[in-house]
């Protein structure tokens, strides 16, 4: 959900900065972790900094990050503008979506996998009986399609987000 929510939108919200890495003193650091960040508006991500002296290397990951920012420092916050997206931008966007879905639904399987190969590695060792390890199984297999159904809703929700104009 959380690397979902961090794609963009065309809508400012403050998951599209928060995980954005800054080279803070030397340690790469969150954003969320050394500045407050709120969206005044749809168009626009405010940073506020606790430590001042970081502003110029905020700025610079800002920048450096791909999702075309431009930020603006006025010496206390710094203002993110977030342009709207073009259509070939939300189409690419969608991609995206799709590849980290996959990437999520391959990771329950392999959860799921890991799973069975306990159940039945028990089941051999006579630490279950084989009515057990159907039972834990059929828990184990509704626990996957409960959590494989809800991706499918995150994703169906933020494609429809990426796609409004």
């Amino acid at each position: 959900k959380r690397e979902l929510n961090a794609l963009r939108t065309g809508r400012a919200t403050p998951s599209l900065v928060e995980n954005i890495s800054v080279d803070y003193y030397g340690v790469p650091t969150p954003l969320n972790q050394i500045a407050s960040i709120s969206a005044p508006d749809a168009r626009a991500i405010m940073v506020q900094p606790w430590d001042k002296s970081a502003m110029k290397e905020i700025e610079k990951s800002l920048l450096k990050s791909d999702m075309g920012f431009n930020p603006s420092n006025d010496g206390n916050n710094i203002t993110v503008p977030v342009p709207p997206l073009n259509t070939e931008r939300r189409q690419d966007m969608v991609k995206l979506l799709k590849r980290k879905i996959e990437d999520g639904k391959v990771s329950i399987r392999n959860v799921r996998r890991d799973g069975q190969d306990r159940l039945r590695k028990m089941e051999k060792d006579k630490d279950i009986s084989q009515d057990e390890s159907r039972r834990a199984q059929d828990q184990l297999q509704k626990a996957t399609d409960g959590h494989t159904k809800t991706v499918d809703q995150v994703a169906a929700a933020k494609e429809a987000e990426i796609m409004q104009v």
